[in-house]
Protein backbone atom coordinates (compact mmCIF):
# COMPACT_ATOMS: atom_id res chain seq x y z
CA UNK A 1 0.00 0.00 0.00
CA UNK A 2 1.44 3.38 -0.50
CA UNK A 3 0.72 6.34 1.74
CA UNK A 4 0.33 9.80 1.03
CA UNK A 5 2.87 12.15 3.31
CA UNK A 6 0.02 14.80 2.42
CA UNK A 7 -1.57 14.23 5.96
CA UNK A 8 1.42 15.02 8.21
CA UNK A 9 1.05 16.01 12.00
CA UNK A 10 3.13 17.91 13.50
CA UNK A 11 2.79 17.84 17.29
CA UNK A 12 6.50 20.19 18.20
CA UNK A 13 6.58 23.72 16.90
CA UNK A 14 7.05 27.25 17.84
CA UNK A 15 4.89 28.84 15.35
CA UNK A 16 2.85 31.06 17.67
CA UNK A 17 3.81 35.37 17.27
CA UNK A 18 5.94 36.79 20.07
CA UNK A 19 5.96 34.58 22.80
CA UNK A 20 9.46 32.83 23.14
CA UNK A 21 12.57 32.30 20.00
CA UNK A 22 9.88 31.15 17.51
CA UNK A 23 7.74 33.54 15.22
CA UNK A 24 8.82 36.73 15.36
CA UNK A 25 5.80 38.38 14.27
CA UNK A 26 2.27 37.56 13.02
CA UNK A 27 3.82 37.64 9.71
CA UNK A 28 6.18 35.41 9.68
CA UNK A 29 3.80 32.68 11.94
CA UNK A 30 1.62 32.85 8.84
CA UNK A 31 4.56 32.44 6.11
CA UNK A 32 5.30 29.30 8.60
CA UNK A 33 1.50 28.04 8.34
CA UNK A 34 1.51 28.48 4.41
CA UNK A 35 4.97 26.59 4.39
CA UNK A 36 3.06 23.40 6.45
CA UNK A 37 0.67 23.86 4.16
CA UNK A 38 2.83 23.41 0.84
CA UNK A 39 4.69 20.68 2.81
CA UNK A 40 1.46 18.51 3.07
CA UNK A 41 0.80 18.84 7.21
CA UNK A 42 -2.69 19.27 7.90
CA UNK A 43 -2.40 19.75 11.86
CA UNK A 44 -0.19 21.33 13.70
CA UNK A 45 0.50 21.99 17.49
CA UNK A 46 2.13 25.69 18.28
CA UNK A 47 4.27 24.65 21.91
CA UNK A 48 5.76 27.36 22.69
CA UNK A 49 8.50 27.26 25.88
CA UNK A 50 6.97 26.80 29.50
CA UNK A 51 10.69 28.06 31.06
CA UNK A 52 11.48 30.12 33.81
CA UNK A 53 12.71 32.39 30.53
CA UNK A 54 9.75 32.58 28.70
CA UNK A 55 6.70 33.18 30.81
CA UNK A 56 3.60 30.92 29.68
CA UNK A 57 0.32 32.19 29.41
CA UNK A 58 -2.73 30.31 28.43
CA UNK A 59 -5.09 33.04 27.34
CA UNK A 60 -2.22 34.86 25.48
CA UNK A 61 -1.29 31.85 23.48
CA UNK A 62 -4.92 30.94 22.72
CA UNK A 63 -5.12 34.56 21.46
CA UNK A 64 -2.34 34.22 19.53
CA UNK A 65 -3.42 30.82 18.29
CA UNK A 66 -6.97 32.42 17.00
CA UNK A 67 -5.47 34.91 15.37
CA UNK A 68 -3.19 32.48 12.71
CA UNK A 69 -5.71 30.27 12.73
CA UNK A 70 -8.60 32.67 11.67
CA UNK A 71 -6.54 33.09 8.64
CA UNK A 72 -6.12 29.40 7.49
CA UNK A 73 -9.67 28.15 8.04
CA UNK A 74 -10.23 25.17 6.35
CA UNK A 75 -6.39 24.75 5.36
CA UNK A 76 -4.72 24.09 8.30
CA UNK A 77 -5.75 23.09 11.81
CA UNK A 78 -3.88 24.64 14.53
CA UNK A 79 -3.75 23.54 18.28
CA UNK A 80 -1.68 24.49 21.10
CA UNK A 81 0.64 22.55 23.59
CA UNK A 82 3.57 23.69 25.22
CA UNK A 83 7.45 22.91 25.71
CA UNK A 84 7.38 21.77 28.91
CA UNK A 85 10.67 22.44 30.45
CA UNK A 86 10.97 20.05 34.19
CA UNK A 87 11.45 23.30 36.52
CA UNK A 88 10.42 23.06 39.90
CA UNK A 89 7.34 25.93 39.07
CA UNK A 90 6.44 23.90 36.46
CA UNK A 91 6.54 20.73 38.51
CA UNK A 92 4.03 22.67 41.14
CA UNK A 93 1.79 23.87 38.61
CA UNK A 94 1.14 20.78 36.50
CA UNK A 95 -0.31 19.07 39.54
CA UNK A 96 -3.39 21.40 39.76
CA UNK A 97 -3.97 22.34 36.03
CA UNK A 98 -2.06 20.10 33.64
CA UNK A 99 -4.13 20.31 30.89
CA UNK A 100 -3.08 24.08 30.48
CA UNK A 101 0.17 22.41 29.73
CA UNK A 102 -0.74 19.35 27.10
CA UNK A 103 -1.01 18.95 23.29
CA UNK A 104 -4.67 20.12 22.66
CA UNK A 105 -5.24 19.91 26.00
CA UNK A 106 -5.93 16.57 26.06
CA UNK A 107 -3.36 13.59 27.78
CA UNK A 108 0.48 13.81 26.05
CA UNK A 109 2.95 16.31 27.66
CA UNK A 110 6.17 17.39 25.27
CA UNK A 111 9.03 17.53 28.50
CA UNK A 112 12.33 19.03 27.57
CA UNK A 113 15.24 17.81 29.56
CA UNK A 114 17.96 20.27 30.49
CA UNK A 115 21.44 19.88 28.85
CA UNK A 116 23.56 20.74 31.54
CA UNK A 117 21.83 18.19 34.03
CA UNK A 118 19.63 15.13 34.36
CA UNK A 119 18.21 14.73 38.41
CA UNK A 120 17.91 11.97 39.54
CA UNK A 121 14.60 12.88 40.62
CA UNK A 122 13.24 12.92 37.14
CA UNK A 123 12.02 9.50 37.13
CA UNK A 124 10.11 10.35 40.00
CA UNK A 125 8.69 13.50 38.32
CA UNK A 126 7.43 11.08 35.21
CA UNK A 127 6.24 8.34 37.49
CA UNK A 128 3.63 11.22 38.77
CA UNK A 129 3.17 12.61 35.42
CA UNK A 130 1.52 9.23 34.49
CA UNK A 131 0.12 8.81 37.64
CA UNK A 132 -1.81 12.04 36.66
CA UNK A 133 -3.39 10.39 33.77
CA UNK A 134 -0.65 12.10 31.21
CA UNK A 135 1.95 10.71 28.66
CA UNK A 136 5.50 12.38 29.05
CA UNK A 137 7.05 12.98 25.29
CA UNK A 138 10.36 13.47 26.19
CA UNK A 139 11.27 16.00 23.29
CA UNK A 140 14.79 15.81 21.13
CA UNK A 141 16.71 13.62 23.31
CA UNK A 142 19.10 12.70 19.66
CA UNK A 143 20.21 16.29 20.47
CA UNK A 144 20.62 16.51 24.49
CA UNK A 145 24.72 15.36 24.80
CA UNK A 146 23.62 14.26 28.15
CA UNK A 147 21.37 11.64 27.43
CA UNK A 148 23.30 10.30 24.38
CA UNK A 149 26.05 9.54 26.68
CA UNK A 150 23.66 7.99 29.13
CA UNK A 151 21.21 6.77 26.84
CA UNK A 152 20.05 3.73 29.51
CA UNK A 153 18.30 6.68 31.22
CA UNK A 154 16.34 7.18 27.92
CA UNK A 155 15.32 3.46 27.98
CA UNK A 156 14.43 3.25 31.49
CA UNK A 157 12.02 6.24 30.74
CA UNK A 158 10.45 4.25 28.10
CA UNK A 159 10.00 0.92 29.68
CA UNK A 160 8.53 3.42 32.51
CA UNK A 161 6.41 4.27 29.83
CA UNK A 162 7.31 7.45 28.39
CA UNK A 163 7.86 8.49 24.88
CA UNK A 164 10.32 9.77 22.07
CA UNK A 165 10.47 12.62 20.04
CA UNK A 166 13.33 13.43 17.41
CA UNK A 167 13.63 16.20 15.69
CA UNK A 168 13.23 15.96 11.59
CA UNK A 169 16.06 17.88 10.71
CA UNK A 170 18.10 15.62 13.46
CA UNK A 171 17.85 13.14 10.88
CA UNK A 172 19.61 15.37 7.86
CA UNK A 173 22.68 16.19 10.52
CA UNK A 174 21.58 19.60 10.79
CA UNK A 175 22.36 19.43 14.84
CA UNK A 176 25.71 17.72 13.84
CA UNK A 177 26.68 14.15 13.40
CA UNK A 178 26.28 13.19 17.08
CA UNK A 179 22.40 13.72 16.52
CA UNK A 180 22.13 12.16 13.29
CA UNK A 181 23.86 9.19 14.50
CA UNK A 182 21.55 8.77 17.60
CA UNK A 183 18.41 9.64 16.10
CA UNK A 184 19.40 6.56 13.35
CA UNK A 185 20.64 4.60 15.93
CA UNK A 186 17.30 4.82 18.41
CA UNK A 187 15.18 4.63 15.18
CA UNK A 188 16.29 1.52 14.61
CA UNK A 189 16.51 0.34 18.34
CA UNK A 190 12.62 0.72 18.22
CA UNK A 191 13.01 3.99 20.85
CA UNK A 192 10.94 6.52 18.57
CA UNK A 193 7.25 7.41 18.59
CA UNK A 194 6.88 10.62 16.96
CA UNK A 195 8.90 13.30 14.58
CA UNK A 196 8.32 17.02 14.34
CA UNK A 197 10.10 19.66 12.89
CA UNK A 198 10.35 21.69 16.41
CA UNK A 199 10.20 24.77 13.24
CA UNK A 200 11.28 28.17 14.61
CA UNK A 201 11.41 30.41 11.44
CA UNK A 202 11.19 29.94 7.87
CA UNK A 203 14.68 29.57 7.35
CA UNK A 204 16.95 28.03 9.28
CA UNK A 205 14.43 25.84 11.17
CA UNK A 206 11.70 25.32 8.66
CA UNK A 207 7.64 24.23 9.39
CA UNK A 208 8.90 21.07 6.90
CA UNK A 209 8.49 17.07 7.07
CA UNK A 210 7.77 16.03 3.54
CA UNK A 211 11.69 15.10 3.08
CA UNK A 212 11.96 13.41 6.34
CA UNK A 213 8.84 11.21 5.70
CA UNK A 214 10.59 10.69 2.31
CA UNK A 215 13.91 10.04 3.93
CA UNK A 216 12.50 7.42 7.18
CA UNK A 217 10.31 5.78 3.77
CA UNK A 218 13.44 4.72 1.67
CA UNK A 219 15.55 3.75 4.91
CA UNK A 220 12.81 2.09 6.45
CA UNK A 221 9.36 1.82 5.08
CA UNK A 222 6.50 3.32 4.62
CA UNK A 223 4.19 1.83 7.47
CA UNK A 224 7.14 3.55 10.20
CA UNK A 225 7.17 6.65 8.25
CA UNK A 226 3.32 7.04 8.42
CA UNK A 227 3.44 6.16 12.20
CA UNK A 228 6.42 8.23 13.05
CA UNK A 229 4.71 11.39 11.16
CA UNK A 230 0.73 10.71 10.81
CA UNK A 231 -0.68 8.27 12.93
CA UNK A 232 1.28 8.42 16.36
CA UNK A 233 1.14 12.45 16.15
CA UNK A 234 -3.01 11.96 14.85
CA UNK A 235 -3.33 10.07 17.82
CA UNK A 236 -1.30 12.11 20.29
CA UNK A 237 -3.40 15.63 18.84
CA UNK A 238 -6.68 13.21 19.62
CA UNK A 239 -5.61 12.17 22.81
CA UNK A 240 -5.94 8.62 21.84
CA UNK A 241 -3.46 5.53 22.66
CA UNK A 242 -1.01 5.24 20.31
CA UNK A 243 -1.25 2.52 17.35
CA UNK A 244 2.68 2.48 16.75
CA UNK A 245 4.57 1.52 20.34
CA UNK A 246 7.94 -0.61 19.27
CA UNK A 247 9.00 -3.11 21.81
CA UNK A 248 11.89 -1.87 23.92
CA UNK A 249 14.33 -4.67 24.41
CA UNK A 250 15.61 -5.73 27.68
CA UNK A 251 19.28 -4.71 27.29
CA UNK A 252 18.27 -1.57 25.03
CA UNK A 253 20.89 1.41 26.29
CA UNK A 254 23.18 -0.48 28.16
CA UNK A 255 25.79 -0.48 24.90
CA UNK A 256 24.38 3.38 23.20
CA UNK A 257 21.35 1.74 22.12
CA UNK A 258 20.52 -1.56 21.63
CA UNK A 259 19.48 -1.65 18.27
CA UNK A 260 17.23 -4.09 17.18
CA UNK A 261 14.03 -4.92 14.55
CA UNK A 262 11.10 -2.97 16.38
CA UNK A 263 7.79 -4.78 16.54
CA UNK A 264 4.26 -3.03 16.05
CA UNK A 265 1.58 -3.49 18.89
CA UNK A 266 -0.84 -1.67 20.85
CA UNK A 267 -0.37 0.02 24.21
CA UNK A 268 -3.29 1.42 25.88
CA UNK A 269 -3.44 3.36 28.78
CA UNK A 270 -4.65 1.95 32.39
CA UNK A 271 -5.79 5.65 34.77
Amino acid sequence: MRYSAGQMVDIHCHILPGLDDGAESLEVACAMAEMAIEDGITHVIGTPHASPTYRFVPALIKQRRDQVQARFEGRLILSTGCDFHLSFENLQDIRHDPTRYTLNQKNYLLVECADYSIPASLDHAFHEMHLAGLCPIITHPERNPLIRTQPARLFNWLRQGCYAQITAQSLSGKFGSLAREAAEHWLDAGAVHFIASDAHNVTSRPLRLKETFDRVTKARGEDVARALLVDNPLAAFEGRPLPYVPEVADDAGKDGGGAHAPRRRKRFWIF
